[in-house]
């Protein structure tokens, strides 16, 4: 199994076309906003933080540059070739490795787990876009690359959120700039049930060994200037047998 053409191209695409610079992207906030925070909720439950980290649809980079200062090994990895070549042109010291990777087929995610043993994953805001017949799989991937001894850690736009963005697309002025590319290019944000989550990872054989709630910070504003932040949930899971 493997993502759709359609899905992979409407990726493609986007990054070909999204403009450059720091925040321009919808959710490409600032890592003291985003990835700093989820390592406060992650970092206690890693059994070895020396073990490799995955920053599993990594985009441009931004958060992964931001992983690499505080560990040792990280591979960013994105299923978009277009966003891979803007990581690697961001990070020219090469602070960390990237790898363009389809989670969703069995053989990579295989591949990758014997490449690197078992990882540590992180992954934000990826399984609300996926399209929805691939999200177990690519579930089932992430639980591959963590393996006995790497846990992961899924950050998803809530229910709630669903209602904030289509607020956001059907304004009277229609989609903020940011937003506006991310539905022209067929990326449309989908909503997953806040209880499915933790199903896809029982599924997988992994334990939610801790979960709770906080915004996923963007980088757009609402009409009153303050910027949008959508109600999430996040997840930290590790293999069955070893939680």
């Amino acid at each position: 199994m493997s993502v759709t053409s359609r899905y992979r191209e409407a990726w493609e695409s986007f990054w070909r076309e999204a403009p450059d610079g720091p925040g321009a992207v919808f959710w490409d906030a600032e890592p003291a906003l985003t990835a700093a925070r989820h390592l406060a909720l992650f970092e206690p439950h890693l059994t070895d933080p020396g073990l490799p980290l995955v920053d599993l649809g990594c985009g441009n980079g931004t958060q992964t540059r931001f992983l690499a200062d505080r560990f040792p090994h990280v591979l960013g990895a994105d299923l978009s070739a277009a966003a891979l070549d803007r990581a690697r042109a961001a990070d020219p010291a090469g602070q960390a490795a990237y790898r363009r990777l389809d989670a969703v087929e069995k053989a990579e995610a295989g591949a990758l787990h014997a490449e690197l043993g078992d990882a540590n994953v992180y992954l934000r805001g990826v399984l609300h876009q996926c399209e929805a017949d691939d999200r177990q799989a690519l579930v089932d991937g992430i639980a591959t690359v963590v393996g006995d001894r790497g846990r992961a850690f899924l950050v998803e736009p809530s229910e709630a959120a669903g209602a904030v963005l289509r607020g956001l697309a059907t304004g009277p002025g229609g989609p903020p700039p940011k937003l506006a590319p991310v539905l022209r290019h067929g990326i449309a944000p989908g909503e997953v049930d806040d209880a499915a989550v933790p199903e896809f990872l029982t599924a997988a054989g992994l334990a939610v060994l801790a979960s709770g709630t906080l915004p996923l910070t963007t980088t757009e504003h609402g009409p009153d200037g303050t910027r949008i932040a959508l109600p999430s949930l996040w997840f930290v899971a590790g293999r069955a047998a070893s939680a």
